[in-house]
């Protein structure tokens, strides 16, 4: 049932409402009468406070950048003070992610991550995104969700993150609260909302619809270096958790009362300025991706992945695949085991798993062992290959090969391979590598992006990642003096 394009509630929440008017409060944002499960702003705010360690570790933690924090806090809390929730603390964070995200928590928690803040161009941008999760929070939407999600016994679902579907009962791990994605009435209302609070702050409130395009352009670059039909692109990333097509964002700036802005500001170049320095990719504290080779300085070692397969790092695991379903995983298993490899993949790591064909090997001068297991998945059989090195700090280093049976004897040697492209590496080694800045500065004259996209530091499809960033279209060439990002070491 649809009213006025609002979400009236789901089945059963919404019969719960109507049933039991205690438990349904007020949005102060659009005066609807919400099922929001009895919880008292009080309560959203222990819900926030205990989902934010959750996140934090999820994501890499808060960005150390004390002039980046301050201005993502500075827009976010100008446009809370033009929203009905003035006096109600809000929090913002910016996580230490290069993914392309942004999402509320209940309590007034609003996370964007630094790979979101590179897309943007202008601080009018941004703030479009921020009012957007504000508006979810004073629409009660966050709220709503999580007493929806409680309500039907749904507040995590299984999910396998690390090995996807191909494998998700490998992975124990579950669908946070953050990541459900809203209702589409419930996103074009945070989008009606969020139009009126950047106006108010007087944004340009086009930075909205075009920061969307961006974003498009960012997921179809992902899925075209996957390999993948750019096609998808709005199935994939934030475009999956925030459906808001660019006509629907465009449709809620017509139909928001006095979203004409008398002297409309962007804000590109505060924007620009703060964007100099800021890490791009992988923080190095976590290892990061060069192409097809993983590199951590830190715990010095490096190997790389054979061709087709896509690296993907985070903070608890270094995942690549590729398109016919093949997964390698890489991880650590700590550094207190002194027995032989051999016995620590039968007795520590794999002892509840029916391994065979258990061997030592040496790779690099560092010992090693390697087992096979058969498993059952449910994309049909797997073959497994569990590989563990001894780092010469000690620390254990794991890989976890997993092929479709058909393609197991076809991958055999390049997977071969990157077993023995692992290699310690040496300080001086290990220093040499530098992780990747965006650097601003404004366009020569004569410039183009043929030759600007050579001094970017990213080995895969540089004019891409060029025309992605600064928002150029296909045929699009920068013009002399015009702010440009860069990507360099």
């Amino acid at each position: 049932m649809r009213r006025k394009g609002y979400s009236v509630g789901i089945t059963g929440a919404a019969l719960l409402c109507l049933a039991v008017l205690t438990g349904c409060t007020v949005s102060p944002a659009t005066g609807e009468r919400i099922f929001t499960g009895f919880m008292s702003p009080a309560q959203e705010q222990q819900i926030g406070f205990s989902e934010h360690p959750k996140i934090l570790k999820q994501f890499g933690g808060a960005y150390d950048d004390a002039t980046v924090t301050k201005y993502v806090d500075r827009i976010g809390q100008a446009l809370v003070r033009r929203s009905e929730l003035p006096n109600q603390k809000f929090t913002f964070t910016v996580l230490n992610s290069d993914q392309v995200n942004a999402f509320a928590v209940p309590g007034g928690f609003i996370y964007v991550t630094r790979g979101l803040l590179a897309l943007a161009d202008t601080e009018a941008e941004l703030a479009g995104v921020i009012a957007h999760e504000i508006g979810h929070i004073t629409g009660r939407h966050t709220a709503q969700r999580y007493a929806q999600a409680q309500f039907g016994g749904l507040a995590t679902v299984g999910l396998g993150v690390l090995f996807g579907g191909a494998a998700a009962d490998l992975a124990g791990s579950v669908l946070p609260l953050h990541l459900q994605s809203f209702s589409r009435d419930q996103e074009f209302e945070a989008d009606l909302l969020g139009v009126r609070y950047i106006v108010r702050d007087e944004y340009e409130p086009e930075g909205m619809a075009s920061f969307l395009g961006k974003l498009r352009s960012h997921s179809q670059l992902q899925l075209k270096l996957a390999g993948e039909n750019p096609a998808k692109a709005d199935q994939t990333d934030m475009l999956a958790s925030h459906p808001r097509a660019i006509d629907r964002v465009q449709r809620a700036i017509a139909q928001a009362q006095n979203a004409a802005v008398a002297k409309p500001r962007s804000g590109r170049i505060n924007h620009m300025q703060m964007l100099h320095g800021l890490l791009f990719g992988d923080d190095p504290k976590e290892g990061f991706v060069r192409g097809r080779e993983f590199i951590h300085p830190g715990l010095k070692f490096r190997f790389s992945v054979p061709e087709g397969f896509r690296l993907q790092n985070s903070a608890s695991a270094v995942i690549a695949r590729n398109r016919n379903g093949a997964i390698i995983q890489f991880d650590g298993g700590g550094s207190n085991y002194r027995g032989r490899m051999t016995n620590y993949i039968s007795q520590v790591w794999a002892k509840k798993t029916n391994i065979s064909r258990t061997e030592g090997l040496t790779i690099n001068g560092m010992e090693g062992a390697t087992a096979v297991a058969n498993i059952q998945t449910q994309a049909g059989p797997r073959n497994v290959r569990l590989v563990a090195v001894r780092h010469p700090s000690n620390r254990i280093l794991r890989f976890v090969f997993l092929t479709p049976t058909n393609l197991t004897q076809q991958l055999s040697v390049p997977l071969q391979r990157t077993t023995f492209s692992l290699k310690a590496l040496s300080d001086r080694e290990a220093a040499a590598f530098k992780p990747l800045r965006l650097r601003i500065r404004a366009v020569r004259q004569g410039e183009t992006v043929a030759s600007l996209s050579r001094e970017m530091a990213v080995r895969e499809a540089p004019a891409d990642w060029f025309r992605v960033l600064n928002g150029f279209g296909p045929n699009q060439e920068p013009r002399t003096g015009q702010l440009i990002k860069l990507v360099k070491e």
